[in-house]
């Protein structure tokens, strides 16, 4: 009885010493992700970005307006190159912006003051645009120094190109 007693409370040190390894290598995984989030962040806001928050689905189009007015919003970092607004998705891994916005595609439809339920999703006092881009609509949600940013690059174009600015009618 006391062989089998030994042999059982060794079986159990194992067992908790390969439960507490794989916890160990769960914890520094999650660790090193979070890590490269972090860096990524600093490393696009240090490259000129600036914090917006997207939603792909207008909340009157979306499948959750009726449930949750802050269902689809996604924290970011953009940065503008060129003719190009790049959006990085900041809980994302991919190396490359999440999304691109041509300026000279680009059309402002909407401007409103950001809901009760969507306050929490994006940057204190934020202004949320509704935008057309080659069909498809995006919410775009930013402070206002960004959003006087965001309209002086989309009316300014080089000499004999259109402006890129165009308010819906």
């Amino acid at each position: 009885l006391g062989e089998r007693a030994a042999a059982g409370r060794r079986r159990v040190r194992v067992a908790g010493a390969r439960v507490a390894t794989a916890l160990g290598i769960v914890l520094f995984v999650v660790c090193l992700c979070l890590g490269y989030l972090a860096f990524r962040r600093v490393r696009l806001m240090r490259g000129g970005g600036v914090d917006l928050s997207l939603r792909r689905r207008p909340a009157a189009v979306s499948r959750f307006a009726s449930r949750d007015a802050s269902a689809g919003w996604h924290a970011g970092v953009a940065r503008y190159r060129g003719d190009e607004l790049a959006w990085f998705r900041l809980t994302s891994f991919r190396p490359g912006s999440s999304l691109r916005l041509d300026r000279n595609e680009l059309e402002i439809i909407g401007r409103r003051e950001p809901a009760d339920a969507e306050a929490y999703v994006m940057p204190s006092r934020s202004s949320v645009l509704r935008c057309r881009s080659h069909g498809v609509d995006v919410e775009l949600a930013m402070a206002p120094g960004v959003l006087t940013g965001f309209l002086s690059w989309l009316e300014a174009a080089p000499p004999g190109r259109r402006t890129g600015y165009r308010q819906a009618s």
